[in-house]
């Protein structure tokens, strides 16, 4: 049973069995060309998938080593155990990365070993895909798409898919798994290019929730489809991209804005080391948009100057109506951000009251 991060609320155990999650495992390494000689770096927990299937059951699988840095995640630990045993992969989330490529020891540490690993557990910033390739040298690294009702993964990159695939996209699906874009409210195939609902089906989605036949039900249907509730496109040649949740789209006046759109924008300014948009309640539109910053290093930015920054290079209604510059996010300890609690906090800074939250 491993339970899911809690993003959006309470965790539910997902029942996985062996096959799942021994099949997934091997697949994830197959994707990275894991070989005997390979070394993983995994900074990652071990009692979630990406720490017990991707990490140790992926090794064992492939036949490779795997390096665990320290007790915690530590930017610095995970540097120098790169360094010093020489690893040729390395796992993590996006904020793990981020806060490696932040660190002041980054430049002084030798990571000329790296050839490949994984991103994954919630969506990776294009820019900082690029930046893993190209200051971190590690130009085979692989995007992993998925979540844990699915052992975790559902699609993924290989070494073989170009830089831009890699950047750009999640990949395609694992073989024996089938995927499709549908449209949330009829279950019909979108057309290529076409946001919808990404649902998954095979080999490797759970048994069910443990003790939780109503929310089973609620994730997969009868057909044996799961249900993601992530946003996603699919282009001629099968490659995915995600671009949100369906329950992060905020409806502000009648127009849709899908946070993570905006978020990729506002990570292109120089000075902005992580972001997150996210909806809250209004009077007059429904909702409106907010944006937490957190700033690189001896970086300053002005909550103004973040929306000056938007204005006339993206559409005036996804321009976030609330910017907070932020020292930390909420998170979960496997390093995922929890936006519901960046709501319930401005909800409580703005004083809204619970008609407006309903």
């Amino acid at each position: 049973i491993q339970y899911t991060s809690g993003t959006t609320g309470f965790p539910k155990g997902a029942m996985l069995t062996h096959s799942n999650i021994l099949g997934d495992a091997d697949l994830v390494g197959l994707s990275q060309k894991l070989a005997a000689e390979d070394v993983v770096c995994a900074p990652v927990p071990f009692y979630h998938c990406f720490g017990c299937v991707m990490a140790v059951l992926t090794s064992l699988t492939r036949g490779c080593a795997l390096v665990t840095p320290h007790d915690f995640f530590d930017p610095v630990h995970t540097l120098d155990a790169v360094e010093r045993f020489r690893a040729t992969a390395l796992y993590g989330v996006p904020t793990m990365f981020i806060a490696q490529l932040s660190d002041a020891h980054f430049d002084e540490v030798d990571l000329s070993s790296l050839r490949t690993g994984i991103m994954a557990g919630s969506p990776c910033p294009i820019e900082v895909m690029r930046d893993v390739v190209s200051r971190m040298g590690a130009s085979q690294m692989t995007i992993a798409y998925g979540q844990t009702e699915a052992s975790p993964v559902i699609t993924q990159t290989t070494t073989d898919d170009t830089v831009e695939r890699r950047v750009t996209t999640v990949g395609r699906a694992l073989p024996g798994l089938e995927v499709r874009i549908v449209e949330p409210e009829t279950g019909r195939d979108c057309a290529t290019g076409v946001q919808g609902e990404l649902w998954a089906r095979g080999f490797t989605i759970m048994a069910g929730y443990f003790d939780k036949p109503e929310e089973t039900a609620v994730a997969i249907d009868g057909d044996g489809w799961l249900h993601t509730g992530d946003l996603a496109t699919v282009d001629e040649e099968g490659y995915f991209r995600i671009t949100g949740r369906l329950k992060d789209m905020v409806i502000r006046g009648g127009e849709n804005i899908y946070p993570r759109e905006v978020e990729e924008f506002l990570f292109t300014h120089p000075a902005i080391r992580e972001v997150q948009c996210f909806g809250i309640p209004d009077r007059r539109f429904g909702e409106q948009l907010a944006a937490w910053v957190r700033l690189k290093e001896g970086s300053s930015l002005t909550e103004d100057e973040v929306v000056e920054f938007c204005r006339g290079k993206i559409s005036h209604f996804k321009i976030p109506r609330y910017v907070r510059v932020v020292g930390e996010f909420p998170m979960t300890v496997t390093g995922k951000v929890q936006k519901y609690k960046m709501r319930e906090a401005m909800c409580e800074e703005l004083q809204l009251d619970e008609a407006e939250t309903a």
